[in-house]
């Protein structure tokens, strides 16, 4: 009966181990319940057996749960989880694309400091280098600078 408990707990705790890092990779609930279960195991030999034949499972235990570990490793299982790529891209990247310093638009909305304004025939969110702008306001492009758009009085 002995020797079914102690199988049984390495068993439970090196399947624990192996679910953990094939199937969910990271340091989870399951890897846990691993270590712990073959933990208890091996403190179950000890207890158990003397002192021989628990050092031989301790050995057992600790090497196998290794090679799991080394196995889960290489089978690639990171790979998946892992970000490989990057993004070079941002957004509104091509948003000030055709507009020039000295371009003259119409405020469409009230500026507080920002607000909307037509340049040419596109609507711009922009931002006004003199405070508050009404509707209808005859403006120029003052500086394009960190994907915005400054705008001042005519």
């Amino acid at each position: 009966m002995a020797w079914f408990i102690l199988i049984s707990l390495l068993l439970l705790g090196m399947t624990l181990v192996l679910v953990e890092v094939l199937f969910i990779p990271g340091f989870t609930v399951a890897g846990v319940l691993g270590i712990v279960a073959t933990g208890a195991g091996i403190y179950y030999a000890f207890q158990a057996f003397d002192p021989q034949t628990a050092i031989i499972v301790l050995i057992i235990a600790v090497s196998s749960n290794f090679v799991l570990i080394f196995i889960g490793f290489r089978a690639g299982v990171w790979k998946n989880v892992s970000l490989k790529d990057t993004m070079t891209s941002r957004s509104f990247d091509d948003r000030l694309l055709g507009l020039e310093v000295g371009q003259k638009g119409v405020t469409v909305s009230d500026f507080k400091p920002y607000g909307k304004v037509e340049i040419g025939d596109r609507i711009y969110e922009a931002k006004s280098a003199v405070g508050f702008l009404s509707p209808g306001t005859e403006v120029y492009i003052e500086k394009l600078e960190n994907n915005r758009i400054i705008i001042n009085k005519q």
